[in-house]
């Protein structure tokens, strides 16, 4: 669920603008960024944040656009 929810905001963002997620868990924080790379997405960065958080900054490339 949390992959499909970060692609419906990555499909509201215009080419080359970033989304940066939060996520919560260790599976999150592989899944995500595997997925949206798999999805024509751009992955910008992936850091711990403490707590076990891991911020996600995604780009849409304009592959992704023209999938969308």
């Amino acid at each position: 669920m949390t992959f499909v929810r970060t692609k419906l905001a990555l499909e509201r963002l215009e080419p080359g603008r970033t989304l940066t997620v939060v996520l919560g868990s260790a599976e999150s924080a592989e899944n995500v960024p595997a997925s949206a790379r798999e999805q024509g997405y751009l992955v910008l960065s992936v850091k711990p944040v403490g707590d076990g958080l891991t911020e996600v900054t995604l780009a849409r490339s304009d592959q992704a656009a023209a999938r969308a």
